[in-house]
């Protein structure tokens, strides 16, 4: 999977490519797809949300650019695969991650211990909001599309911080993008490629 799906295809770090040959995929993968765990290709959580295929997860890794010692957010923890590749990527405790749908918040909480990931801070909740408590992120990485950046995550980016999510409409394409946090804390947008994520789902309004 490493070599003829991901780095054939770009990806070149080595600690990214050394975090997907660490974790076990078909672990996050529901039972009846687990034969098709390490195809290029998303699979199905049930609710309507999917693991995203090894190439996104390993490019979006990438262009978070993560180093040693960075505190990490991911907005939408679904099968947490993605999540233990990130904790891979920095020191025990530096990894926080927010789902929406409580039945897959359970469930990776449970893969996430199982496999060895008791440090990496779970929430249940609207992933848009963040965790300010948490903040500042030296990256935050959302995995499913939004038609705009939401303004809290912007607020919760470190000065010289990596914002890498999708962009666009539900039900269509939408653009890989990365916003990169300057000093004075302008953001600069820099659009990847197209995507296909399902939509970033929000708290119903009080």
């Amino acid at each position: 999977m490493v070599a003829q799906q991901v780095a054939a295809r770009g990806v070149r770090d080595p600690r990214v490519l050394a975090a997907l040959r660490a974790v076990p995929r078909h672990r996050f993968v529901p039972e009846p797809q687990r034969p098709r765990a390490y195809d290029d290709t998303p699979l199905p959580l049930g609710d309507g949300q999917a693991i995203s295929q090894p190439y996104i997860v390993a490019l979006m890794s990438e262009l978070a650019a993560i180093q040693p010692g960075d505190r990490v957010l991911e907005v939408g923890t679904g099968s947490s695969y993605q999540t233990a590749i990130l904790a891979e990527l920095t020191p025990p405790g530096q990894v926080y991650t927010i789902e929406i749908i409580p039945m897959l918040a359970v469930g990776a909480r449970a893969t996430l211990d199982a496999l060895g990931y008791p440090a990496i801070h779970t929430r249940i909740g609207d992933g848009a909001a963040g965790w300010p408590d948490a903040a500042p992120f030296h990256a935050i990485l959302v995995t499913a599309a939004t038609p705009h950046v939401p303004q809290p995550l912007e607020d919760q980016l470190a000065p010289g911080g990596r914002l890498v999510l999708p962009v666009g409409p539900s039900g269509v394409s939408q653009t890989l993008r990365v916003l990169t946090k300057a000093p004075d804390g302008q953001l600069t947008p820099r659009d990847v490629l197209p995507v296909s994520f399902v939509p970033l789902l929000r708290a119903a309004p009080e």
